[in-house]
């Protein structure tokens, strides 16, 4: 089955404008993202398997299919039923997560360069996340962007879908999807915006916009 992965929103907490992971999780499913990945580094092993269960049951709830990833944690993605775990470079090994969560789950895995996304599909990952993109606040020791080059030659050598993550917005999403990514992933450009639903509808809105012109010119 192949993936959908247009639209990935991460859900993480915003404490200085007062968002939680389900609020953002809540923004994300009303504005149709098609990935919602679940992010709570900073909380305990309990406190991040009930974010994962309730997001679990709210994803659930809504008749459109919509994929639910959790990061990094391979254990809490197990116990909330979750479709798949995205993991770093210093994470579980792709084959032991696999061992774990089986044939079926997604698995996903961060790179950085070419060699480590060759490495990530040669070990089994189905999808990449490649980034930073561009340089981000969400993560400012990640060191230097990678670029749309980069970008440009992990889709030429790699066979797996690509998203694309680090410092996107609406002004730079274009030239982001023009150098091939499948995916757009967004942090910070959803969770401090004024009004994240309408963030997420206008990512929406203008990647769709963007596939519909690529097929009338294909």
């Amino acid at each position: 089955m192949a993936l959908e992965l247009g639209l990935y929103v991460i859900a993480t907490e915003c404490r200085e404008h007062g968002r939680g992971y389900l609020d953002v999780a809540a923004a994300a499913l009303a504005g149709r993202a098609d990935v919602i990945q679940l992010r709570a580094k900073d909380a305990p092993a309990r406190a991040a398997l009930e974010i994962a269960l309730r997001l679990r049951e709210m994803i659930s709830s809504r008749p459109e299919r919509r994929l639910f990833l959790v990061n990094d944690r391979v254990d809490i993605a197990m116990a909330a039923g979750a479709d798949g775990v995205h993991l770093g470079q210093d994470d579980m090994p792709i084959a032991a997560a696999r061992a774990l969560l089986g044939p079926y789950a997604v698995i996903g895995v961060s790179a950085g360069s070419v060699e480590e996304a060759l490495s990530a599909e040669r070990g089994g990952a189905d999808y990449l996340g490649v980034g930073a993109i561009f340089f981000t606040a969400t993560k400012p020791d990640i060191g230097e962007p990678v670029g749309l080059d980069t970008l440009r030659e992990i889709k030429r050598r790699c066979g797996i879908p690509v998203v694309a993550i680090g410092g996107i917005g609406k002004d730079n999403l274009e030239e982001v999807l023009g150098a091939g990514a499948d995916g757009i992933a967004v942090i910070s450009a959803v969770t401090e915006a004024a009004d994240m639903e309408g963030a997420v509808r206008e990512f929406r809105e203008r990647i769709d916009s963007f596939r519909r012109r690529e097929e009338r010119q294909a």
